[in-house]
């Protein structure tokens, strides 16, 4: 089915979601600010002020005289001219003249002709030379220039009071003081543009056969109707951050050509208790007015989070408010309403049971970091708008990629791209996708000239670390060492395993400890001192340690348990007991001791082969693959995973 259009920017400022193939809305029926009482008030504060204005304006410049001080002027023939209607008389002096009381000076003026006057005025007027007008001596305003005068003001003043009335409501509606206030949401796709399908999403495809049926319920309610099923409320995506999520979402809503609206569970959240509920509220009746639709909401455990953990008082705060709606909403729904809630976090651990419940999010789908094919397939959908050159090998960069999510591929094909376009080049080749992967995985090269006896150091440093693991049966292969400084590293050795790695030995584990440590026994054995260099190194020693003992219960003495949560920063302040918690710092010790040992001797037994790949890293500064195996004579082979 076609896909519809998308929602237009909305006037509002308080919607924080976002939309994608919903109907335009219609346009708001814009009511009156402040209501018919203060427009009332309003306007008689405008006409008193109006007629206050008008009094002044209207006042007549030209003094009004005696009757008998016009007669006196006539005689004295120093009236120009004249103009009467009926009794009354304007006229001009040719003279100034002072006023009666010396009020001042005047020259035109305004009389009155008393009824009972019997003198013989015309005649006066006649012998004076005065001319008598047919047009008035004093010119009053128009009707229309009054009336433009008049309502002037009063414009003036209804526009300054829409004005306050609107900001007034605008801050009403943000919060105190405008807390809270959102700029207004756009839609997620341009008008026009393509929809996201499951064409633009690789390496998930077991996550997309689960969510293919909720599309073919969107495309099909009837048919699953007739057989009295009911459509899922709730698809949770659970996994690591950059795995898909979001896309994933974005395409059941394009595969199905529904309306798509997607908004961050945080931005609900707002300092004023019930704003929250109140847009959640709002967003499921905009979804049921276009549905069949789907809503999107990401990071929902900012607000979805088990309630009575703390952080409200009374359980009254805000996030449980709006938590609470999201569960009256999800609990609503019906089979006939359409309306697919998908949710994406990565703590599906902390969230509330009454959430993660059947008939509310009824289907969890786990979306892990994709596998060889899949990290081949992604690349090749990042790709297929960047120029690549024939040698480029997509299949051998996946290999080399173990772990990476599909962020973090899109990241290394821009990389790339970036790369080729810094050096003039027409495509991407070899080179540009191997030093993306080094700076993406490595670190960006730092311009950092280092005194001789410390590069030599560094040397035996990484030559330390990439002997031990050339080594160490069941190690991940060496990729590449080097002594170029990079990010926070004086020099770096990449070790990546050929296949996927699911689940680990002891022996592996042991191994990974080993060549961790190596770069500290390579400074011992060839200095007699070891430096700050290896602090990175017993961080990972320190949590590979820790997992040994207290999570996959690799130790005799604290037994077959989990000790140490997989999210405890530290082993110390959880629900063990101290002694428990002892014997894991004890074990943990023992095992690193244990290691450290092993990686001194080794090194000491090969110290020929150390001493090569220390000299041929000071030549080259950079040591790969098969020169670093070439160089300390150990050959490659592919280990099997133990």
């Amino acid at each position: 089915m076609p896909s519809p259009t998308p929602v237009p920017p909305r006037d509002r400022a308080d919607t924080p979601w976002r939309s994608e193939g919903a109907p335009p809305a219609p346009p708001p029926r814009k009511k009156m600010p402040g209501g018919w009482r203060g427009l009332i008030l309003a306007a008689l504060i405008v006409y008193l002020i109006t007629n206050l204005a008008l009094s002044f304006f209207n006042e007549v410049d030209e003094p009004t005289i005696s009757y008998t001080e016009f007669t006196k002027q006539v005689e004295a023939g120093n009236v120009s001219k004249i103009y009467s209607k009926g009794d009354a008389i304007q006229g001009e002096l040719k003279n100034e003249q002072q006023l009666p009381g010396g009020k001042g000076d005047y020259t035109k003026f305004v009389t009155q002709r008393p009824a009972f006057a019997d003198d013989d005025l015309w005649a006066d007027l006649t012998a004076k030379g005065v001319t008598v007008t047919a047009q008035p001596v004093v010119e009053q305003r128009s009707f229309l220039a009054n009336l433009l005068l008049s309502l002037a003001p009063m414009l003036l003043l209804v526009g300054l009071w829409l004005l306050v009335a609107r900001r007034m409501r605008g801050a009403m509606g943000a919060g105190l003081g405008g807390i809270g206030r959102k700029a207004p949401p756009k839609p997620v796709a341009l008008e026009g543009g393509p929809r996201t399908t499951f064409d633009d999403v690789a390496g998930i495809d077991e996550v997309e056969s689960e969510l293919s049926e909720v599309v073919d319920f969107l495309k099909n309610p009837q048919a699953y109707r007739r057989m009295g099923a009911r459509m899922p409320g709730g698809v949770l995506l659970a996994g690591p951050p950059g795995t898909g999520k979001t896309l994933l979402a974005r395409a059941v809503a394009g595969e199905a050509g529904v309306p798509f609206f997607s908004a961050s569970a945080s931005e609900f959240i707002e300092m004023i208790v019930g704003v929250g509920a109140s847009r959640v509220r709002e967003l499921f009746a905009e979804a049921r007015k276009v549905a069949p639709a789907i809503i999107f909401i990401d990071e929902i455990d900012t607000i979805g989070r088990a309630r009575g953990a703390g952080g409200g008082i009374g359980g009254h705060d805000e996030r449980e408010q709006t938590l609470n709606q999201i569960l009256t909403e999800m609990d609503g729904f019906s089979g006939s309403e359409g309306v697919v809630v998908i949710a994406a976090t990565n703590r599906k651990d902390v969230l509330d049971p009454a959430l993660t419940r059947p008939g509310r999010f009824d289907r969890m789908v786990t979306v892990s970091p994709p596998d060889r094919a899949g990290r081949e397939a992604i690349l090749r959908i990042h790709t297929r708008e960047i120029p690549l050159d024939p040698g480029v090998d997509l299949a051998q960069v996946a290999r080399t990629t173990p772990g990476m999510t599909g962020a973090e591929l899109a990241n290394l094909a821009n990389e790339a791209a970036l790369l080729a376009v810094r050096r003039n080049q027409d495509a991407v080749t070899r080179t540009d996708l191997s030093d993306a992967l080094e700076k993406v995985q490595l670190g960006a090269k730092r311009p950092l000239v280092m005194p001789e006896d410390e590069r030599r150091r560094t040397a035996y440093h990484e030559s330390g670390h990439a002997l031990l693991g050339m080594l160490q049966p069941g190690a991940d292969p060496v990729r590449k060492i080097t002594i170029v400084p990079r990010g926070r590293a004086l020099g770096v050795t990449l070790s990546t395993p050929d296949s996927d790695r699911y689940a680990y030995t002891e022996p592996y584990l042991r191994g990974r400890i080993i060549g961790a440590l190596g770069g500290m026994a390579a400074e011992h054995v060839v200095y007699g001192i070891i430096t700050t260099g290896a602090e990175n190194d017993l961080e990972q020693v320190t949590n590979l340690a820790r997992g040994m003992v207290g999570r996959w219960g690799m130790s005799a003495r604290v037994g077959r348990l989990t000790a140490i949560p997989s999210d405890a920063q530290s082993p110390y302040g959880l629900t063990a007991a101290p002694a428990t918690l002892d014997a894991v710092d004890a074990e943990m010790r023992r095992i690193v001791d244990e290691c450290y040992e092993i990686a001194c001797r080794l090194l000491r037994e090969h110290r020929d082969k150390l001493d090569a790949l220390a000299e041929a890293l000071l030549v080259s500064e950079t040591l790969e693959e098969d020169e670093a195996y070439a160089t300390a004579g150990i050959p490659r082979v592919v280990k099997p995973t133990l």
